[in-house]
């Protein structure tokens, strides 16, 4: 579920001046209102996460985690090592 930040188009309440966040569902209506104080609100732009970049596991990591290891004995063919 995507995580929206919003802050208050107008008004001074003191619980969302600062703006808050939101996890809310891609299906959901856009939010147009404070839910706590129904004032006008505006969705801002913020960051998305990427995945992180990591190193592959190594042939010994991969058969402690259960994964077949198989080698490339011609073409075409692998042997289970």
């Amino acid at each position: 579920m995507p995580i929206y930040e919003y802050e208050p188009c107008a008004g001074d309440c003191r619980i969302c001046k600062k703006g808050f966040t939101l996890n809310r569902p891609l299906s959901a209506p856009p939010l147009e209102k404070c839910p706590l104080c129904r004032q006008p609100v505006r969705k801002l732009l913020s960051s998305f996460s990427t995945p992180n970049i990591i190193k592959p596991l190594s042939v010994s990591q991969a058969k402690n985690a259960g994964f077949a290891i198989f080698k490339k004995v011609g073409q075409g063919e692998y042997e289970r090592q």
